[in-house]
């Protein structure tokens, strides 16, 4: 599929990728947890707005559509290794009228990054990007393509979550300022 691009187009296109791939990694190691797999979906992400640059560069919010994109296919991976653990789960299986017990072994103190990566996706989504990236409930609705009410209880509900994870004394701002530190450019 060729995409033909004028120059100044393929300009705007590298400024835009030197200016937000960086995030877009950021956004994705926090959605997926996986640090190897950040830089590949930020890639992804990247070269599916190259193949529609011609229309996604006058659009009002690219950016937006990019992290959108990005927390497309962080959904689509984390559904993927779901499958792939249930298959394995399966095929490992005790055989037999045995019941099949999960045990979920919670530490008693658990790392921001660990508490994120429980969360289920919509809600690690909100959080992060409400409180990681700073975004507005608006601007998050328009990346997640969800109405700003899902949003608002999506991401009360995720710092509730985050604070039972996190244990019981731990208060919702202090919740708030964990994620929020995830903000710096460096990943763990």
């Amino acid at each position: 599929m060729g995409t033909v691009v004028d120059d100044a187009a393929a300009a705007e296109f590298h400024e835009f990728f030197e200016a937000h791939y960086a995030e877009l990694a950021r956004l994705a190691h926090l959605l997926t947890g996986e640090v190897d797999a950040a830089d590949d979906l930020a890639a992804d992400a990247l070269l599916a707005l190259w193949h529609r640059w011609d229309r996604i560069r006058n659009a009002d919010h690219p950016v937006a559509y990019a992290r959108g994109v990005v927390a497309n296919l962080a959904r689509t991976r984390i559904r993927s290794a779901v499958r792939e653990r249930r298959r394995i789960a399966l095929f490992w299986a005790p055989r037999g009228d045995g019941d099949a017990v999960d045990d979920p072994d919670v530490p008693t103190v658990v790392d921001v990054q660990g508490a994120l990566r429980r969360l289920p996706f919509r809600k690690r989504a909100c959080v992060v990007l409400r409180h990681a990236f700073d975004l507005s409930e608006r601007d998050t609705s328009l990346v997640l393509g969800i109405s700003v009410g899902t949003v608002k209880s999506q991401t009360s509900r995720a710092v509730a979550e985050l604070q039972r994870l996190l244990g019981p004394d731990t208060p919702a701002a202090q919740v708030q300022v964990a994620v929020a530190a995830q903000r710096g450019g460096g990943r763990h």
